[in-house]
């Protein structure tokens, strides 16, 4: 699918910082726009690494406060990967829209927070955010997950399926889960009440092979 087949579904101004690096969209994109992604439906995209899943989260993120929706929230597992998000969304979005990082103290509401469109958090960040009753929390219209397999990890699993479930019964809001690794997606996705978006493509072919004594033989 070219990306100008899409150009009446989204605004203006992020069709014209795209069309600058992209010409074809990508089959887990294309995937996810068939299943719902610009119509507000939630999504578990589940594809490998480098595939676009970032992409994805960008369309769903920039169309929502272009378009006078709300405010978004990114989240991350690690506070370095919020970093790089934050500068990756602020070179490129910088001029359209107001983002903010949010990984330190957790024992403030962050009131400035209100002011802008996109929030790059970890999830004990956010989980604090809450507690501390943010009010612009009500205004979430979309929310991405970044690594959402790590429900299923022993340290910060809770604090992230707690999270999730607070914030679907504050409102109604996108959801936009990413992973490259699910041991069980249809399950997640009916948890999420998310359409499933799976493929295995990636642009550089995956081989696998056997490295001993200075030679490499591929299976």
């Amino acid at each position: 699918m070219k990306l100008e087949k899409i150009k009446s579904k989204i605004p203006t101004q992020l069709f014209e910082i795209l069309k600058k690096d992209i010409v074809e969209l990508r089959p887990a994109q294309v995937k996810a726009i068939t299943k719902g992604l610009l119509e507000g439906k939630n999504l578990l995209v589940c594809t490998p690494t480098a595939s676009g899943k970032t992409l994805i989260a960008e369309l769903a993120a920039l169309k929502s406060i272009l378009e006078g929706k709300g405010t978004v929230v990114y989240i991350v597992p690690l506070k370095a990967l919020a970093s790089e998000k934050y500068k990756d969304f602020k070179a490129r979005y910088g001029h359209l829209i107001k983002v903010a990082l949010s990984i330190g103290n957790l024992d403030s509401a962050d009131p400035y927070l209100a002011e802008k469109d996109l929030i790059i958090a970890t999830a004990e960040k956010m989980d604090s955010l809450l507690r501390h009753h943010a009010p612009w929390v009500h205004n979430i219209s979309v929310l991405i997950v970044d690594e959402i397999h790590l429900l299923n990890d022993v340290s910060r699993g809770p604090t992230l399926e707690i999270l999730l479930t607070l914030l679907r019964q504050l409102k109604q809001m996108q959801i936009i889960g990413l992973s490259a690794t699910i041991g069980n997606p249809k399950e997640l996705a009916e948890w999420l009440d998310a359409n499933l978006v799976e493929d295995s493509w990636r642009p550089v072919k995956l081989k696998q092979g056997v490295y001993l004594e200075g030679k490499l033989d591929f299976i």
